[in-house]
Order: structure tokens, then C-alpha cells, then sequence
């Protein structure tokens, strides 16, 4: 079945934006009461990277502060406040039944929004995803490699950039309380979004490949806010309406984008990281070296983002592999020592996904735990990976889309399953000595102590994991916001110098500000990513099917073998 009719198509996408638009003005009408009505696992996500701060409780509140302390206090109140009414928009619930009308519930708007474009994108590029999965990985092998072509990474190294970024604390932790909170049926739910997940990334970076601007001196220039100003003028040149939005949508893309960066892919890193490190070293927080802890990672950090994306993908390459590996052969390894269990493993995730059981919150809520894990995990539909692989090297557009694909894959379908196997094959998801763990949403914790029960002083790995996570989600997130600060405000080697020495104080700021809800700011920045940027590949999505059906075709043909083996050859 093919969905290439213009009306089909035009009338999906119509239909997408009135849900945008219609919800937007809805959840704008009564922001305080929606969020209000909204149950807490609803209205946020469940993980550091994802999560809409509690409110702090009387003795907090009572304690008095001056000085820095009373500024910092009075301007994370002031977050506090101001996230309440964004998140009451992103996480607005729009009901899928008639029960959740009644009951003022549903699926919330941001995870709706990422869904449904990943289905339609799926189903539009007739499922490149699957199809494309073998080529994908002889792409990342460097079968097709060309170094005389135009960009300034290879495919691997610009796959492990937006990897180094999207695989990180929620991987761990956000897992972890989602099989707590959702049961094992999440599972399957979450690795179902991981592969509608892999064509939005498809699609987005292959756009980013297609409007990316290439600099005298080599640097590129791409992204969302590229394609976004571009390439819908382009797409609709006699509609100054469709030229205004295009622009509009980017400079707000950016905007968020350079928010997310410096707090929820910075500082929010530093803060998560230096939390579960101290459960190993005590002296950091006993003695109040939190900042020495702030100062080490920005060295380190410092040292690979001064050089750009050259420099940041040189070291993804080596430290994306080392840590994946080190973690999935961990799992593995319990995997192995309760080899026995893995049936009831199964049976108990196949049950789960389509079970009412109301502990878990029945069939919709084990749905929607597990596709809102995905969604923000992987980040497909958000538009940060494709700052990254608008980088690549390659001639064809279509061809670094289908390296990008493989990013959910990795991360979701990979890395989140091996964290759920651990957390079913233990039983630590509904173990009753970890049920503070789970109320208090210490996924990180719970991940541990599951491992600790299995292999020993597991904790110590787990820590190296954490800052390995944590360190190389914030190299690609600097690219990410300083990229997005040179579209704004120039796109000059001091433009770029000044924002990374910009990024760097807030990593040492991430080790000793307490302002917790400044830090969940950034978090709701880069979910907020979302709405411009799926609605732009919404409008983008004819171009995208174009240049697939040309590439495809060809390599169906043979065109790029004989040419790759002709290059072999010489």
C-alpha cells in the first residue's frame, strides 16, 4: 500500500496541524487548572532529562536564605511558576475515549504530537526504516564512504555525535521507573516507538542534508533551523504566509534549542551525574567539593569542544562504543545468570501490553508509558540529531537520513530494552524493598541496586557509566546550542568561540546551583523542540519522499555498488 496521493497526503497533514492548533489554544484557555488535572506521571516525564520539578516541601520553604542564596531562590520560584504553565501546554491530556473525556485525562499533547508524526512518516516513506536497515549498517561500516565529498564528518562518526547525545541518564533511570510505574507491558510499547521513531529521524536529517549551508572554510551549517527557513519558502514560493512561518519557526527552534542546550543537556547532565556519583565518593557532598566535581567535567569538556564537531566526533567515535558496550554486556551478563526466567520474561511483556490491569493503569497507560519513554529518550522528532548529521560527509541527502535511522534503534530498542530485561528478570520493578525508590523516581538507584543483586559492587560501573553518559550527552548538546547561537547571531569563529566558553560556566554552575527548577527549564526546552520542528517536516515531507524514491531506486538498480566497488579498486 502506497500513501503517495497529493490529496492523501495534503489531508493528513492538515489534519496534524488542526491537532496542533486545536490543542495549543485549548490547553492555552485554563493552563493552571489543566495541569492541575493532570496526574503527576501524566503531566511530566519520568527522568532526570524529562522531568517537571515537585514542589518543594514546608522546611524548604521555611528556611531562610540571603544573599546569592535568596537571588537563586527567588529566580527558581520564578522557573518554578513559569514551567508550570508550559508544561500544562506540552503535557495538555487529549483524550482518546470517552472515559478519559469525562475524567478531563488522556495522552499528552508533546507525546501525541511525536507519535502520531512518527507514524505518518513511517507510513509515508513506506517503512525506509525496515527497508533501508541493511544498508544502514553498511553505510555506518563505510562501504559508501567518499572523503572527497563535501561535509566534515563521516557517517559513523556523525551517527555517534547524535547517539553520544540521545543515550544518557534516561537510558538508565528513566527505564528503570517506567517498568516500575507502567509494568512490563511498557516495554513493548516502548520499543514499538522506537521503530516508528527511526523514520522520523529519517526524515528530519535528510533535510538537514538537503537546505545545510556549507562555509569558505569548510564548517556546515544545518539543521531545523535551516530547513525550517528555507526550505519552506522553497517549498511554497508564490505563499509569503508559508515564508513567514518558515522563519518564525526557526528563530523559535533556536531559541529553545540554545535553552535545552545549556540547561538540560549542561548543566541538568552535571547535577544528575554528580548525584549518583556521590552515592560511591560520599566526600563530594559531605565536604562540599560539589564544585571540583564542576570544574573536572568542564576541563574535560572544554578540551574536546574547543575544536567543533570535528573534535566532538573524534571522540564520540571511541567513547559511545566503550560505553554502550560496557553497559549492554552487563545486562547481558544478568541476562545469562537467570537465563532461566527469560520465558516468563517474555509472557510477562507480551500480558502487559495489552492487559486492563488497573495497577499499572490499564492498556492506555502501559501504552502511553512506554511510547513517552521512547519519545524522549531517543529524540526522534525532536530535531537535535540532525544538527549533527547535517555534518556528514556524503553526497546523497537520503543517505545520511538512513544512517540516522539507526540512532532509535541504538538507543530504544537497544539500550532501553536491556535496562527493562534487568528490571522484569530481577523482579526489582515490584520488589517491595525498592518501592521508595520507586515513589521518589530514583530510577538510577533502583537500576543499581538491581544490578548489585545480581553482580557485586556493580555500583562502581555503574558510576563510570553515568559519567560517561552524562559527559558525552553534553559535547553534542554544546554543538547543538552553539550552532543554533551562530544562526542567530552569525555564524563566525568568535560567535561560536564565545558560546562555548559560555557553555563551559554552566557546567561548573551545574555542580553547585541548587535552582532546580532552571534546570527543568532547559529539560522543557528541548521537548518544546518538537512542535516546529515535526510541523516543518510535516509541511517538508513531499521532498523528503522525492529524493528517497530517487536514491532507493537507483540502489536498487546497483548504481552504488558498482561505483563503491570501483572506488575499492583504485
Amino acid at each position: 500500500m502506497k500513501f503517495d496521493r497529493p490529496s492523501l497526503s495534503h489531508a493528513i497533514r492538515s489534519g496534524m496541524a488542526a491537532l496542533l492548533i486545536f490543542s495549543l489554544f485549548f490547553s492555552a484557555v485554563s493552563p493552571l487548572q489543566a495541569f492541575q488535572n493532570t496526574p503527576a506521571s501524566e503531566a511530566a516525564p519520568e527522568t532526570a532529562a524529562e522531568t517537571v520539578p515537585e514542589k518543594k516541601g514546608p522546611a524548604e520553604k521555611e528556611e531562610a536564605k540571603t544573599g546569592l542564596a535568596l537571588v537563586e531562590q527567588k529566580v527558581d520560584k520564578l522557573f518554578g511558576t513559569f514551567n508550570g504553565y508550559v508544561a500544562s501546554v506540552f503535557f495538555y491530556p487529549i483524550p482518546l475515549t470517552p472515559q478519559q473525556f469525562n475524567a478531563n485525562d488522556g495522552v499528552p499533547l508533546a507525546v501525541l504530537w511525536l507519535v502520531i508524526g512518527a507514524t505518518y512518516f513511517t507510513f509515508r516513506m513506506n517503512f525506509i526504516n525496515l527497508r533501508a536497515f541493511k544498508h544502514s549498517i553498511l553505510l555506518i561500516m563505510g562501504k559508501y564512504d567518499d572523503p572527497d565529498d563535501e561535509g566534515e564528518v563521516t557517517h559513523f562518526q556523525a551517527l555517534t555525535a547524535a547517539l553520544s547525545a540521545t543515550v544518557g541518564l534516561g537510558n538508565i533511570a528513566g527505564v528503570a521507573i517506567a517498568i516500575a510505574t507502567g509494568g512490563p507491558g511498557a516495554m513493548f510499547w516502548m520499543m514499538l516507538a522506537g521503530l516508528l521513531g527511526m523514520t522520523s529521524k529519517f526524515a528530519e536529517c535528510t533535510l538537514a542534508q538537503i537546505y545545510r549551508r556549507i562555509s569558505p572554510d569548510g564548517r556546515v551549517m544545518g539543521g531545523p533551523m535551516c530547513y525550517l527557513s528555507v526550505g519552506l519558502q522553497e517549498q511554497y514560493p508564490n505563499n509569503p504566509f508559508m515564508k513567514g512561518l518558515g522563519k518564525t519557526l526557526a528563530v523559535l527552534f533556536a531559541i529553545l534549542c540554545i535553552g535545552g542546550s545549556l540547561a538540560g543537556g549542561n548543566s541538568f547532565q552535571v547535577k544528575q551525574s554528580l548525584g549518583a556519583v556521590a552515592e560511591t565518593i560520599p566526600m563530594l557532598k559531605d565536604n562540599n567539593l560539589e564544585w571540583v566535581y564542576g570544574v573536572v567535567m568542564a576541563f574535560f569538556v572544554g578540551i574536546v569542544i574547543i575544536g567543533g564537531i570535528r573534535s566532538i566526533a573524534r571522540t564520540t567515535e571511541k567513547i559511545v562504543p566503550l560505553m554502550c558496550g560496557i553497559y549492554i554486556l552487563a545486562c547481558l551478563a544478568i541476562i545469562v545468570i537467570q537465563v532461566e526466567q527469560i520465558p516468563a520474561c517474555f509472557m510477562a511483556i507480551w500480558n502487559g501490553a495489552f492487559s486492563d490491569n488497573a495497577m499499572y493503569g490499564g492498556f492506555l497507560g502501559v501504552l502511553v508509558i512506554g511510547f513517552k519513554r521512547a519519545a524522549f529518550s531517543n529524540e526522534a522528532g525532536v530535531g537535535s540529531a540532525a544538527i549533527a548529521h547535517s555534518a556528514a560527509k556524503t553526497k546523497f541527502p537520503v543517505r545520511e537520513g538512513i544512517v540516522a535511522s539507526l540512532g532509535p534503534f541504538v538507543d530504544t530498542i537497544m539500550i532501553c530494552t536491556m535496562t527493562a530485561l534487568v528490571m522484569i528478570i530481577t523482579g526489582a520493578y515490584n520488589d517491595p524493598q525498592y518501592a521508595d525508590l520507586i515513589k521518589t523516581d530514583n530510577g538510577a538507584a533502583l537500576t543499581s541496586a538491581a544490578m548489585n543483586s545480581q553482580i557485586p559492587y556493580f555500583n562502581y560501573v555503574l558510576s563510570v557509566s553515568v559519567i560517561l553518559f552524562a559527559y558525552s550527552t553534553m559535547i553534542s548538546w554544546s554543538y547543538y546550542g552553539e550552532r543554533c547561537w551562530a544562526f542567530l547571531f552569525g555564524d563566525s569563529p568568535s560567535i561560536s568561540l564565545a558560546y562555548r566558553i559560555l557553555f563551559l560556566v554552566f557546567v561548573v554552575l551545574g555542580s553547585v546551583v541548587s535552582a532546580t527548577n532552571v534546570l527543568d527549564f532547559g529539560d522543557l526546552m528541548i521537548l518544546g523542540m518538537a512542535f516546529p520542528n515535526i510541523l516543518g517536516v510535516l509541511l517538508l515531507s513531499n521532498r523528503v519522499k522525492r529524493e528517497l524514491d530517487k536514491y532507493w531506486s537507483r540502489y536498487k538498480s546497483g548504481e552504488f555498488d558498482n561505483t563503491a566497488s570501483s572506488t575499492e579498486g583504485k
